[in-house]
């Protein structure tokens, strides 16, 4: 299989706009959940990349913000969940679809994983998954329009990935998370050497993903429950 690089690309406060590198084109990228246009612009042009694919997870702005001023700078080809208003153009794609970025030497598997949102999607492959704002490490996103039932089982199908997977989530929310797991889990050894390990990388002012469901399982308490 080819292999997969994934560029954090920060944005606004905690966002991280994913630039995704295979190995057949390595000047051509995807990016994921672009919110900010200006910002994934002035990170292709300083690695002189070209962007070919905008990969869409769910329908909130600071994931999507971007992508109408992406696709008229550069006729990306968009893909975006079929049960959200994305208002671009686009290919919809659902659980059980297969995005195949030809240039990148990419594939990926679209898994569904509403709660978040009703219509939220995530991108496996290449040992990576891309999944938004369903998954984070040491917590998952909030209910804004799922139930309870419908994000435990979207949590439950991220955790039945292979455990090496790398999570790519979409914000940098990690050490408060692991507080509030910390609350509700205090004897797990590993969490604790997570905690350490994620505050070391941010005095360092480096992000703490991609995390592994490997880890997602030992430490996240919505993986534990």
């Amino acid at each position: 299989m080819p292999s997969l690089t994934a560029i954090a690309d920060p944005a606004f406060a905690d966002n991280y706009l994913w630039l995704v590198q295979g190995s057949r084109d390595p000047g051509c990228v995807a990016v994921v959940d672009p919110g900010d246009a200006a910002a994934v612009r002035a990170a292709l042009d300083a690695r002189s990349f070209e962007l070919g694919a905008i990969l869409v997870t769910h329908h909130h702005a600071d994931h999507t913000g971007g992508v109408a001023e992406l696709l008229r700078q550069t006729g990306a080809a968009v893909w975006r969940p079929a049960g959200e208003s994305v208002p671009v153009p686009g290919t919809a794609v659902r659980g059980g679809d297969r995005v195949l970025l030809e240039r990148l030497g990419l594939a990926f598997d679209v898994l569904d994983v509403p709660g978040h949102t009703a219509g939220h999607v995530a991108y496996y492959g290449h040992g990576a998954v891309f999944c938004g704002d369903t998954l984070f490490s040491g917590g998952c996103g909030r209910m804004f329009e799922g139930t309870p039932e419908e994000m435990l089982a979207s949590l439950d199908r991220l955790a039945a990935l292979p455990g090496d997977t790398r999570v790519y989530c979409a914000h940098e929310y990690t050490l408060a998370n692991l507080r509030f797991a910390l609350e509700v889990d205090p004897d797990n050894d590993a969490l604790r050497t997570w905690r350490d390990e994620a505050a070391a990388l941010r005095a360092r002012g480096q992000p703490t993903l991609p995390s592994t469901i490997r880890r997602e399982r030992e430490v996240n308490p919505f993986l534990r429950c």
